[in-house]
């Protein structure tokens, strides 16, 4: 396993629903933690990098509505 961990930025401050979108990502094989910040308007994503591309983990927060680029 190789953990990595990427800052995303995020359009706007995030809704509770949105939240919860986060939250089921996790569950998707690959995820390992997601959490706000640092600062506002950052999302923090670790990841395992031998099973997911920052690509496929930027794809599946758009798929969970999260305004992230």
């Amino acid at each position: 396993m190789t953990k990595v961990e990427i800052q995303f930025d995020v359009d706007r401050p995030l809704a509770s629903e949105e939240l919860e979108r986060i939250a089921d990502s996790h569950a998707i094989y690959g995820m390992l933690r997601l959490a706000p910040g640092p600062g506002e308007g950052k999302l923090t994503v670790e990841y395992d990098a031998s099973r997911l591309t920052a690509a496929d983990v930027e794809a599946a927060l758009r798929r969970a509505g999260v305004p992230a680029h």
